[in-house]
């Protein structure tokens, strides 16, 4: 991407090329804030779709929102799953990046909340690697849901591209003890799954369908 193109991307994306980008911002903080509220309380969430079927607990959890204050462009809210539950299946069909190398189509499978066996594409050593860095890098240390629609390209930049509306994200190793997550590792790396054809339902209310929030 040249700088005039980035220039252009980060201007979309940041809503600088509208009349108003902090208004913008604003009620994007707005609409973070009612989808944490509707969140609080809530236990286990189930996730499928055509990369995914996937369940784990976020009881006890807390969401942090992400609308333009720390990281720009911004949009995603997010949490720590609890470190013991999740179990099934994932395909990351985004390339996943550490330190500029790229592995291609991973697929992990969780039981009790541990990776227990996983697969790629392109890069399968490194990804074995990461995951047995330390005893927390098989487990999730956060669970992310992008919700900026502006963002229409994906960069390799993972701060961009896990903000991406309709794509949420998974990070093995540590957590963030904002959110409640206990998990500690050397390792915290983001994989991206796109949600198009998906939904998650949430202690058995759909919450989530086809990349977009329903509640």
């Amino acid at each position: 991407m040249s700088l005039s193109e980035f220039q252009d991307f980060v201007y979309g994306a940041g809503w600088l090329d509208q009349p108003d980008p902090v208004a913008l911002w604003r009620e994007e903080g707005q609409r973070q804030r009612r989808l944490i509220a509707w969140l609080v309380g809530k236990n286990q969430v189930d996730i499928k779709g055509a990369d995914i079927d996937l369940s784990f607990s976020i009881k006890d959890r807390t969401f942090e929102p992400a609308d333009g204050k720390y990281n720009f462009p911004d949009g995603e809210i997010f949490t720590g799953p609890v470190e013991s539950s999740a179990n099934g299946w994932v395909r990351f069909h985004y390339p996943a990046i550490f330190y500029g190398r790229e592995v291609v189509d991973i697929e992990l499978w969780f039981e009790d909340g541990k990776v227990v066996r996983e697969r790629a594409r392109k890069g399968q050593d490194l990804l074995t690697s990461l995951l047995n860095t330390d005893a927390g890098a098989r487990y999730l240390g956060e669970w992310g849901i992008g919700t900026n629609y502006a963002i229409q390209r994906f960069t390799k930049n993972i701060l961009f591209d896990e903000k991406i509306g309709g794509t949420i994200h998974f990070a093995v190793g540590i957590g963030y003890p904002e959110t409640g997550s206990i998990n500690e590792s050397g390792v915290h790396w983001d994989m991206l799954c796109d949600m198009k054809e998906s939904e998650i339902t949430i202690d058995g209310e759909l919450f989530y369908k086809d990349g977009k929030p329903v509640i």
